[in-house]
């Protein structure tokens, strides 16, 4: 016999299984509360423009009087991994991660997410076939990696002036920027006709490593004439290659680059690299803005989109300045 007690814990029953299942299937909450003790798992510090972005992520918890774990995987996924699972342990509020790979760090993700820790990525997503934002992780906030490398191929196409033919520098295999850099550069520059990427290979984001890269590719193909460089550091390696092969960049060779560090929006200026795509690496601010609207309640949209420059030959040496 069906009676009010039977309907009322019946109804219970059904509250309790739908708050199981929305908490299953969403990312853990962050309490509001005066301070926290957060954590930055960093990539790595091997070049400007992490080294910009670690300053900035420490200056601004430091203002907002935050304890900072942080730790650095020196290019090593793996150990990136581990510095999660050690963050976890230390019982951090909120785990900030920019991802080396779109696959080995899943596992770090929904560790996190197991043990009730927000996550928020930054910089790098995450191969977003095995993890969602609002599900597994709470964001990520970053650039539109695609739109990158169609701005460049853009400019490439309307300012190349007979040149044609194009070796690309690959970011890190696996990383979102490089897949997406990848992507974006490659599908406009094949539209726009007349083009031909004679090789793509990867220089790791290094300096050195492009500079490798660069010379071996150059002596392959000796008539290529120019070189699209997935960051700023593999584009002055490839500078180097460039006069090691008794060229001259920005004459010869067209270089072009993203992430628009000082040094290479100064070579901008003085012509040897052509142009460069902004990748704002001044992420505290926003992050931290972020983590609060999140303790707040607010909904946070599954991508905090950065707003990113671009420099030529028209504004660099009055956009130099302000350059990280």
């Amino acid at each position: 016999m069906i009676t009010r007690r039977t309907i009322l814990i019946t109804s219970a029953s059904a509250t309790a299984l739908a708050l199981i299942s929305t908490l299953a299937f969403a990312a853990p909450p962050l309490a509001k509360k005066e301070t926290y003790k957060v954590g930055f798992a960093q990539t790595e510090s091997n070049n400007p423009w992490r080294i910009a972005q670690t300053e900035s992520m420490k200056a601004e918890a430091a203002k907002l009087g935050y304890q900072l774990v942080y730790t650095d995987a020196a290019g090593s996924a793996a150990k990136q991994v581990a510095d999660v699972n050690s963050m976890i342990a230390q019982g951090v509020d909120v785990i900030f991660l920019a991802p080396r790979e779109e696959k080995p760090l899943i596992p770090a993700v929904m560790a996190a997410k197991k043990a009730g820790i927000p996550v928020i990525l930054l910089d790098r997503n995450v191969d977003q076939k095995l993890a969602k934002a609002g599900k597994d992780y709470v964001t990520f906030i970053g650039s539109d990696f695609v739109d990158e490398g169609k701005r460049v191929a853009e400019w490439l196409a309307k300012n190349a002036n007979g040149k044609s033919k194009v070796i690309e520098l690959e970011g890190t295999t696996g990383s979102s920027p490089a897949n997406d850099r990848k992507k974006g550069f490659d599908e406009t520059i094949n539209a726009a006709g007349g083009f031909e990427i004679v090789a793509s290979q990867t220089g790791d984001f290094a300096r050195d490593k492009g500079r490798q890269v660069a010379e071996s590719l150059l002596q392959a193909h000796p008539d290529a004439d120019v070189i699209y460089a997935h960051n700023d550091e593999m584009a002055i390696g490839a500078i180097s290659a460039i006069e090691a092969a008794g060229k001259v960049p920005g004459k010869d060779i067209l270089v072009l680059s993203i992430d628009g560090g000082k040094e290479a929006v100064q070579a901008v200026v003085d012509g040897t690299i052509a142009a460069v795509v902004e990748c704002n690496p001044r992420f505290g601010p926003k992050a931290f803005e972020t983590m609060a609207r999140y303790a707040k309640g607010e909904h946070i949209e599954p991508w905090v989109k950065n707003v990113d420059k671009f420099y030529d030959g028209s504004n660099a040496k009055e956009e130099s300045a302000g350059a990280y």
